[in-house]
């Protein structure tokens, strides 16, 4: 099946992980008062 060698090239199979892991993080991070978004003002 093409569609499925697409979704797991090489490019991807690095690229997901890492976006779900950037998710994750902002997730996790949402809960706490977000003070770094302050920072700067």
């Amino acid at each position: 099946m093409p569609l499925l060698k697409r979704i797991f090239s090489r490019e991807n199979v690095f690229a997901l992980p890492l976006c779900v892991i950037l998710i994750m993080v902002i997730i996790v991070t949402a809960d706490a008062s977000p003070q770094w978004i302050y920072q700067g003002f």
